[in-house]
């Protein structure tokens, strides 16, 4: 199981070998968020050197998104904003990356195990492909017209907010997608979702009950988990990308309180220094900050 991450700044966190098998070059990875269990990864990794590798087969459903630099899959030149994704056991082309390059990697599923390979596995669905695309070339589409995000409490459509989606496994529902909210866009209701979460912010920013996010910052959030009253910058409003292990359904909750009661005994007005008890709280990186915890003087 992965652990609740809330907030996280890329550059809070340090490099490691990047989790690559039969490549050819050098690359460093970041850890957002990992699963012990079965190896899977949200990851920010930087190419070091041109690097390369042949075509093959992952363990694990693999998706990329370029920040920066080049990637090329097969033929396909892909620059910045440029995604691919793999399931499990799809032939992925050969690939190359120049130096320089910045991109976020995703696992799901499986470890970074990688086979050389000409053919997909025996075992993939036939609706399963490899997803190849130019996001920048891609149009922003309105909520309104079809998107299941975001929606007020009547079930109307909140303005301001736009999806491009990347892909989506028919039969889970697990999605990749970019979304921007125009500036000053708010959503109110704290929601949570029957699925998992996470989100990785690309530009602009946003405050809410957790804090702020900021280019570089990331999330990855359990199903269940209160959050929300976001507010999107006031300039540049925000666009980030998201992920989810199933369609995302919004239950929302107005007037939303958590409460620790109880009789203090050794703590409390009375005791210099003590300090209020917090719910758990999920990991945070420190340019994030800590929170605010009332303390008696």
């Amino acid at each position: 199981m992965r652990p609740h991450v809330e907030l996280i700044d890329d550059r809070d966190l340090i490099p490691h070998i990047a989790e690559f098998q039969h490549a050819t070059g050098s690359a460093e990875q970041r850890n957002l968020s990992y699963d012990e269990e079965d190896g899977s990864a949200s990851l920010k990794v930087r190419f070091l050197s041109d690097w390369s590798r042949p075509a093959g087969v992952h363990s694990a459903d693999t998706e990329w998104f370029v920040l920066s630099g080049q990637v090329t899959v097969g033929e396909t030149k892909l620059g910045a904003e440029g995604f691919w994704s793999a399931p499990k056991g799809v032939l992925t082309p050969q690939l190359s990356v120049a130096a320089g390059t910045e991109i976020l990697l995703f696992r799901e599923g499986g470890d970074w195990s990688f086979e050389p390979a000409d053919t997909d596995r025996d075992f993939v669905r036939a609706d399963q492909k490899l997803v190849v695309l130019d996001t920048a070339a891609m149009p922003w589409i309105d909520v309104k017209d079809g998107s299941p995000m975001r929606f007020d409490l009547g079930g109307t459509p909140v303005p301001g907010l736009y999806i491009k989606l990347l892909h989506r496994d028919a039969e889970t529902g697990f999605y990749t997608r970019l979304i921007k909210a125009k500036p000053g866009w708010r959503e109110a209701p704290l929601a949570h979702h029957p699925c998992s979460e996470e989100a990785y912010c690309l530009a602009g920013g946003f405050d809410y009950n957790f804090g702020k996010m900021w280019p570089g910052t990331y999330f990855w959030r359990p199903a269940l988990i209160r959050h929300g009253d976001f507010t999107a910058d006031a300039e540049q409003g925000c666009t980030w990308i998201v992920r989810s292990d199933a369609d995302l359904v919004d239950w929302y909750t107005d007037n939303a309180k958590i409460e620790i009661a109880g009789d203090p005994t050794n703590w409390g007005p009375d005791v210099p220094h003590s300090l209020t008890p917090r719910p758990v709280e999920p990991v945070r990186s420190r340019s994030i900050g800590q929170w605010a915890t009332p303390t008696y003087q």
